[in-house]
């Protein structure tokens, strides 16, 4: 029984990690934009919703 819950918290210390893994990329790719970059997009975004 008591290996049972080893793997079972293992598996929650793997699961913790990749997510922290992927808030990390999301951020660093957040980062990576100028005001300038997301100012463009949303004006682009904004001109293709007023289209369709």
């Amino acid at each position: 029984m008591r290996s049972i819950w080893k793997w079972i918290g293992l598996a929650s210390v793997a699961g913790v990690v990749a997510g922290g893994v992927l808030v990390a990329r999301d951020q660093r790719r957040r980062n990576s934009y100028t005001p300038d970059d997301i100012r463009a997009r949303l004006h682009q975004r904004l001109a293709e919703a007023e289209k369709g």
